[in-house]
């Protein structure tokens, strides 16, 4: 899910979203703050119907609706047992569609300009990439400088280039469409409704209005760590934690069994990203029990979350951008020297991946194992 907007920060609220005291009920601190992340849905709501033509402020509204889209499905996801699952369960699955399928033109444009940014990195040049539908005359001019003087790129560069500019454009407006077509479907409105509903009311378990906050969400925090604990433990980060181990390179040019079945890589990748996954659902469990206990909290545990939630987040760009160059490589009828730029760059990125994993499991060994 890129969301790819995971490390942004807090959420919009930043004072208790209820009593604070040692008798708030479980029920009562965790729908003040899911009162306030629908609140902030509905705000973002209406600055994407307000951006109209303006493309800058309907993306920094769409990114607002996915985060808040996020927080509201992964805190209920997390703290489940406190809620009426009958309605929880639904808008929880509806908000993961919507955060999904506003996140997948962003994720192209970003996973464009990475590669972009990593094609100059590796070739030299400083100018601007060639543009769409540049012809092969243009592709040598670009190249002419060629790596030495850091004027240009080589050819290979340049075509590659621009073979993945009209793939991924393509996809970014295949996106786009699919973004407009979802947010005027009644599949969202019915979303809509339902986070207007939770802005002022929300569903509970019974037995979520007798819990005590301190006693209960404490608990469903350390199951989610222990989750996390779990999934990380059985990552290989014994071989991540030594710099230049090339084990993200391991099985790059392996067969695969099947044509449709998923590249060596992606398997291997699998595990971090739904580690990924599990630090987002910590840090979430953390925001309430910090919201709850605002002027008490210890802030290193939520900074170390954040920190590695970031890491696996340049993990999974890098991952994909890897694979975006892969799938490019293998367009039918390209010319060798685009095929070796390409290469090149998936190695590049291969590499980004390792220092990904490096750099998490430095903050997971740093990471304190919170007490309920």
């Amino acid at each position: 899910m890129g969301e790819r907007g995971a490390g942004q920060g807090a959420p919009a609220s930043s004072g208790p979203s209820g009593p604070a005291s040692s008798e708030a009920t479980a029920g009562t601190v965790l729908a003040g703050y899911l009162h306030a992340q629908a609140a902030e849905f509905l705000r973002s709501l209406r600055l994407h119907r307000e951006s109209g033509s303006d493309a800058e402020d309907a993306t920094e509204a769409s990114r607002l609706l996915r985060r808040s889209a996020r927080r509201i499905a992964g805190t209920l996801h997390v703290y489940r047992p406190l809620t009426d699952v009958d309605w929880t369960d639904p808008l929880r699955a509806e908000l993961l569609w919507l955060s999904d399928t506003l996140g997948r033109e962003h994720a192209h444009a970003a996973r464009l300009a990475r590669l972009r940014g990593a094609l100059h990195r590796l070739s030299g040049a400083e100018g601007p990439m060639g543009q769409t539908g540049a012809g092969a005359s243009g592709a040598r001019a670009a190249g002419r400088g060629g790596y030495g003087d850091g004027g240009g790129m080589t050819v290979g560069a340049a075509r590659a280039g621009a073979l993945l500019e009209r793939q991924l454009t393509l996809a970014r407006t295949r996106a786009h469409s699919a973004a407009l077509q979802a947010l005027g479907s009644s599949r969202f409105h019915a979303v809509a409704d339902a986070a207007a509903v939770l802005a002022s009311e929300l569903p509970l378990d019974p037995a979520a209005h007798d819990l005590l906050a301190r006693e209960a969400l404490p608990c469903l925090a350390e199951q989610a760590h222990r989750r996390l604990t779990d999934a990380a433990d059985a990552l290989p980060l014994s071989v991540a934690g030594h710099p230049y181990n090339a084990e993200a390179l391991t099985h790059g040019l392996a067969a695969v069994p099947a044509p449709d079945a998923p590249p060596a890589e992606g398997r291997q990748d699998a595990p971090w990203h739904q580690v990924r996954r599990l630090v987002r659902l910590r840090r979430y469990a953390q925001e309430v029990l910090d919201e709850h206990v605002a002027s008490e909290a210890e802030p290193t545990l939520s900074v170390r979350l954040l920190g590695a939630n970031q890491a696996l987040d340049r993990h999974r760009d890098a991952a994909e951008a890897a694979a975006a160059a892969s799938a490019a490589a293998r367009t039918p009828r390209i010319a060798p020297a685009t095929a070796y730029a390409l290469g090149v760059l998936h190695a590049d990125q291969r590499h980004e991946v390792e220092a990904a994993r490096y750099a998490f499991g430095r903050i997971w060994q740093r990471l304190a194992v919170p007490t309920a």
